[in-house]
């Protein structure tokens, strides 16, 4: 259909015409992108204009203007038709009727509306006291009426604009700021609205603005390409919900990869963080020249009084060879010849770095044209130079952001365009793969005092999850690329081989502190075997640190801290020959046997709540000290179906399980020297609400363990009561047997979306298989449930091979159920 048969059927047709139009217009493949947003603006203008015109009768001194995204001629499928009905003021009560016989209409086909009649004092004074008002009168555009009335108020618009840029736009840039702070930043969002995000469309259109002052002007290269990929991310987001949203929802985003032809929902992402990421870019740069704008019609009178004295004032102050600072950010001297230094975009991202300043987009851009790329191996003052940008603190990101922004990374680093803008479909991460590399660096570098290799602990944190690029286990891929980047970049084989020992084993210390039994001397043996030397693990323990705090906060506590700092002291005893092969295994404390004594004597549960908070370590001397919610200590006598009961229990409550262990204590010899008590240490929080009293607790914790409470029937009832919402779909359990992992037990590993009841269900689902859990390892990662069972047969034995294999099988079919 032509744009000459459209406005044939709409003239004919009227509303009715307009609507089948509309609807051929977004439902026919061909067209899509700018030419259908173009398209259906230009259909709405000549509908728009008919009704104006059957309506006005030949009125004059009134007008139709479409203002913002409408104004600029840019229509996804549900979005708002900005208006307003221009008039003299001559005839208020005219214009009135003209008013709703215009609004109706539109109204009446279920179109949003965002209209307003006013004159155009009142349209000028309304934008002085409201900023999104003026802006949407930057893009003013005449639709149907006097064309004069509409070209003065855009013309007004604009010249206010223009001599109001030194009040309005430090404005605007608060107003930016502010919803950046409320939306966050859409280049890591998971769910990131497409609008209102930092480098989303709202600051595209301020980027307008700003240029439109003439005060400064926005980089152009990729902005426009960036815009345009995020609207028609939008317009495949409205098809795809039928809704005027913005909020790119996970279970929506298949569906829209399909709509615009994309392999998947991680393409899509990428492409939306790509478009991010070059508009926000863009107004870091665009804001910072502003203020350099603004501050020098400040300076400049000063600045005279100074010269006429006769005193020289010093503009460019050296940072280092071929680098200076001028204006507030670093640029090049004058002298500097990027096409003869290879290493200087590496110097001067780290003087910039090291001084906390920016680098100014046209050093960047001149080193990204004309340098001339490192030798293979890089020279040590390249790899100095590195090491010196990772260990500079936050300031590291900004500056590594203006490298990347103009391909400069991923010429230094190939490898690096394979985690560039890769999201992480885990709700620990906060951060895509490529930024979290960098806050893992900003984080080691305040740890750089605790290694001897400062060196590679900056350059392992850079490096660490390079393989999630790759196919399979990243940190299998990502030991292979260590090698080949620490070569390149000129560390000797010694240091090339345990760059990519960190990189192969970043995980480990984590994994096993949380998931495994420390006490098992099989566990720290196997640790030391991994580590080597102690030198490589004082690197390891600080590198594991880094990358939890770099992940998210429910990657990193104190206590988790606690646990890995343990671990890293047995560890260290081992490599240090100290170690006893088995140790004695760890008495319980007075207040456990006082439990278990009890427990022992009442033959039955005994349990106390502690509410719990975490010491600040001597790395924080100040601040508060960390809630963990409350400690829940129990006792019992050694029984079949305790883990079950105690975490039905808690199920029943509300209460969540946030870590937990269990094991077999033997009770003193001057009480019984057969006896066993089962010891639950477990730290829970209330869902919502307040926590229970113990006393309640006890009660339905001896009614489970004598059967006579249903706990099942009871989370079904409730299950029933509060249907699961529509949203994203988690991906399937996941259980399997830990190798070799201790020499007194079977270790079962569970991966799980947490939920209400799951660890009632593995552990009644363990006591169907009739083995015996010896001891436990639960923790919670944001969503995830990642937990290790140490389980033995009746005689205390590790399971048979096959049998531990047909226990996992069955385990994750029933958490799949």
């Amino acid at each position: 259909m032509t744009g000459t048969d459209v406005r044939k059927e709409t003239e004919d047709s009227g509303p009715g015409g307009y609507a089948a139009a509309r609807l051929r217009l977004l439902t026919e493949g061909a067209r899509s992108g700018p030419p259908r947003r173009t398209a259906l603006a230009e259909l709405t203008d000549d509908w728009l204009a008919g009704l104006f015109g059957a309506a006005a009768a030949g009125a004059r001194g009134v007008s139709l203007v479409a203002v913002g995204g409408y104004g600029r001629g840019e229509l996804s499928p549900r979005s708002d038709l900005d208006l307003v009905l221009l008039h003299d003021g001559s005839d208020p009560g005219a214009v009135a009727a003209l008013a709703d016989r215009l609004w109706y209409p539109v109204w009446d086909l279920g179109l949003s509306l965002d209209h307003s009649v006013r004159t155009p004092a009142e349209a000028r004074r309304t934008a002085g006291e409201d900023l999104k008002v003026h802006l949407g009168l930057l893009d003013a555009r005449h639709l149907a009426g006097d064309p004069a009335l509409s070209a003065g108020l855009r013309t007004t618009a604009l010249a206010d604009w223009r001599n109001q840029a030194p009040k309005r736009l430090p404005e605007l840039q608060e107003l930016c700021a502010e919803r950046a702070a409320r939306q966050g930043e859409l280049q890591y969002l998971l769910e990131p609205d497409l609008k209102e995000a930092r480098g989303g469309l709202r600051d595209a259109t301020a980027l307008r603005a700003v240029a439109a002052s003439w005060l400064a002007d926005a980089p152009r290269e990729g902005l426009a390409d960036a815009r345009r990929s995020l609207l028609d991310v939008r317009d495949a987001l409205h098809l795809a919900t039928g809704r005027a949203t913005d909020r790119l929802a996970l279970q929506e985003q298949d569906q829209v990869a399909a709509e615009l032809g994309l392999l998947d929902a991680d393409t899509l992402l990428r492409q939306v963080y790509e478009a991010a990421r070059v508009i926000a870019y863009a107004s870091d740069v665009t804001w910072r020249e502003v203020g350099r704008v603004l501050r020098s019609r400040t300076v400049r009178p000063r600045l005279r009084a100074m010269l006429s004295g006769g005193k020289p004032v010093t503009e460019r102050s050296p940072l280092a060879e071929g680098v200076v600072e001028q204006d507030g950010e670093v640029v090049l001297a004058r002298a500097a010849r990027p096409e003869r230094d290879p290493v200087l975009p590496l110097r001067a991202a780290a003087a910039a770095a090291q001084a906390g300043l920016p680098l100014s987009l046209h050093a960047v851009r001149r080193m990204a044209a004309t340098a001339r790329p490192l030798p293979t191996p890089w020279p040590a003052e390249a790899r100095e130079q590195l090491v010196t940008l990772l260990g500079s603190g936050r300031p590291t990101v900004e500056v590594w952001e203006a490298l990347e922004a103009e391909g400069l990374i991923s010429r230094l680093l190939p490898d690096w365009e394979r985690v560039r803008c890769r999201p992480q479909r885990n709700a620990v991460h906060v951060w895509t793969v490529d930024r979290h590399l960098i806050e893992t660096a900003v984080r080691a570098s305040e740890l750089t005092r605790r290694v001897g290799r400062p060196d590679l602990l900056l350059v392992a944190a850079l490096l660490h999850d390079i393989g999630k690029g790759w196919p399979g286990d990243h940190s299998v891929a990502g030991e292979i690329i260590a090698k080949d980047v620490a070569a390149r970049i000129g560390f000797d084989r010694s240091d090339v081989a345990v760059l990519s020992l960190l990189v192969r084993h970043h995980l480990l210390l984590i994994e096993t502190a949380t998931r495994r039994d420390l006490d098992d001397p099989a566990t720290v043996r196997s640790v030391a075997e991994a580590v080597g030397t102690q030198s490589t693990l004082e690197l390891l323990h600080a590198l594991t640190e880094a990358d939890a705090l770099a992940t998210g906060p429910a990657a990193w506590s104190s206590w988790r801290g606690s646990l890995v700092a343990d671990l890293v002291r047995r560890v260290s005893a081992v490599l240090a020959g100290n170690a006893p092969d088995e140790p004695e295994p760890a008495a319980p404390t007075a207040e456990q046997e006082r439990l278990a004594i009890e427990a022992y004597r009442t033959g039955g549960p005994v349990l106390a709540l502690c509410a719990q908070t975490e010491p600040v370590t001597d790395e924080e001397p100040s601040g508060d000290p960390e809630p963990l919610g409350v400690e829940l200590r129990i006792a019992v006598p050694d029984q079949p179906g305790v883990l079950p009961a105690v975490a039905g229990v808690l199920a029943v409550h509300r209460l969540t399980v946030r870590t937990a262990e269990l094991r077999a204590v033997r009770l003193p010899d001057d009480v019984d020297d057969e006896g066993a008590v089962l010891l639950l240490n477990w730290r829970v929080a209330a869902e919502y609400g307040s926590l229970p009293q113990a006393a309640r607790l006890r009660t339905d914790l001896v009614r489970a363990l004598d059967g006579t409470l249903d706990i099942a029937g009871r989370l079904a009832e409730r299950d029933a009561a509060y249907p699961r919402r529509r949203g994203w779909t988690a991906p399937p359990p996941r259980v399997t047997v830990a190798p070799a992992a201790s020499h007194h037990a079977t270790v079962i590993e569970v991966r799980a979306q947490d939920a209400p009841g799951l660890l009632h269900r593995i552990g009644m689902a363990l006591e169907k298989a009739g083995v015996r859990v010896r001891s436990m390892h639960v923790s919670t990662l944001g969503s995830n449930a990642v937990d290790a069972f140490y389980v033995t047969t009746g005689a205390g034995t590790p399971l048979p091979t096959q049998d531990a294999a047909s226990l996992a099988g069955v385990l994750e079919e029933t958490l799949r159920g």
